[in-house]
């Protein structure tokens, strides 16, 4: 048997286990045998012959349209349903109709509500800003809802017009600047994925013993989406995480019935016994909050298009997207697609300079998501040796005292001669 399957909440990984993979397009077909390469490598440095990997391709993005006629063939789907745990290069977005986003179809059609974007400094890697070793986050991404629903009508579409008509007529609207004009759009905001996200990140910051989740909204603007995700948050937080929670309504409701020393001693008290604060921040503060404070926050917890925004200029803080991993998962079925997190970048393509940290670090996330730890940490320690000694890839070593440019295939054979 070399399927995961998932039993009593836990995922049951064998040994020997297949897990399918998306090549990519563009530079994915550069990315994905390197990456392949070190994690095999790493697999049989940390466990012997005892474990390993048969990586089963599937298709998807232009590959698959060449091959099939299909962006995102239903043998894809059902292999990830299958085996579970999957990973993935990056997809071009078809052009026109159809699929808005083979990403966001991956996402929607396996429910994989939370996108995980754990973002940290390596050193020696050159960052914009002084203290990057500041900057150690876990961005959970709601991957759902909210605008990425793709509930939209164009302007000049009888759609548009009826959409126009409902608001005005029945819903007595009476804001809309330039009605005629318009496009509209539709962000659903629900208390069910708002809650299942903010559990998953409790949870993960529980079992890793972090200091705090943050919520990160505009509620201030959008009340009753984004400021209902910030009150179902706390509400789920005090309901179900009570004995091992904190939450700032708390810390409030103290202040305002014994006062600040009392609300602050509370406080303290909580952080000391191990108990996750749950604080909240306006998008757009949190922003700035993270160039100033980063290391003010731990994990994340937002919706989809603030996760969006966030998730990349965190990464940009650390050295940027081609380091970035990312990971979208499903906690409840265990269904989970590793992917890198930049585009396919055909400019590049086929010279044998792209970056394949981001999909490398997803690989490791992935191992972890497994339970593979001891191999996942073999590729980070060597990921680590080879940026303080400034060895990577062009655009990394381009800004790295005495920093030694590598193309694709040799970064992958010093990330392995350093495991």
């Amino acid at each position: 048997m070399n399927k995961i399957t998932k039993q009593n909440d836990h995922l049951i990984v064998p040994d020997k286990v297949t897990i399918p993979f998306i090549e990519g397009d563009g530079v994915g077909a550069e990315i994905t045998p390197v990456s392949q390469k070190i994690v095999n490598a790493a697999i049989e440095k940390a466990y012997g012959s005892r474990r390993s990997i048969e990586w089963k391709e599937v298709l998807a993005g232009e590959k698959a349209f060449n091959q099939t006629g299909s962006w995102l063939p239903d043998e894809t789907m059902d292999a990830f349903r299958e085996y579970i745990v999957g990973i993935k290069g990056p997809l071009t977005t078809p052009i026109g109709g159809g699929i808005r986003s083979l990403n966001v179809a991956l996402r929607q059609t396996l429910d994989l509500y939370v996108c995980l974007r754990p973002v940290r400094w390596f050193k020696g890697v050159v960052s914009p800003v002084r203290e990057p070793q500041k900057v150690d986050m876990y961005v959970f991404r709601e991957n759902t809802e909210d605008i990425y629903a793709g509930i939209e009508w164009q302007q000049g579409t009888p759609e548009a017009a009826k959409f126009l008509r409902f608001l005005t007529e029945e819903m007595g609207v009476t804001k809309v600047r330039f009605p005629e004009t318009s496009s509209f759009g539709v962000k659903p905001v629900s208390v069910e994925g708002t809650e299942r996200l903010v559990r998953a990140a409790i949870e993960f910051a529980l079992t890793n013993q972090l200091p705090s989740v943050t919520l990160v909204h505009k509620g201030n603007i959008m009340k009753f989406t984004e400021g209902g995700f910030k009150l179902w948050g706390y509400a789920l937080a005090e309901r179900e995480f009570g004995n091992k929670t904190f939450t700032w309504p708390q810390y409030e409701k103290i202040k305002k019935e014994k006062g600040e020393a009392e609300a602050a001693k509370a406080l303290a008290e909580a952080s000391a016994t191990g108990k996750v604060i749950i604080k909240d921040v306006i998008a757009d503060a949190f922003l700035q909050n993270t160039l100033l404070i980063p290391e003010e926050y731990s994990v994340i917890a937002t919706l989809n298009l603030n996760g969006d925004y966030i998730s990349d200029q965190l990464a940009a803080m650390v050295g940027g997207i081609g380091i970035a991993p990312g990971a979208n998962i499903n906690y409840n079925s265990g269904y989970a697609i590793f992917e890198a997190t930049h585009g396919t970048a055909p400019n590049i393509a086929g010279k044998n300079i792209v970056n394949p940290s981001s999909l490398l670090l997803s690989s490791v996330m992935m191992l972890e998501y497994m339970g593979w730890n001891e191999a996942a940490n073999l590729i980070t320690a060597a990921m680590e040796k080879a940026f303080s000694k400034g060895e990577a890839t062009n655009d990394l070593a381009r800004f790295m005292p005495e920093g030694k440019s590598l193309g694709t295939k040799e970064f992958g054979d010093c990330i392995i001669s350093l495991l």
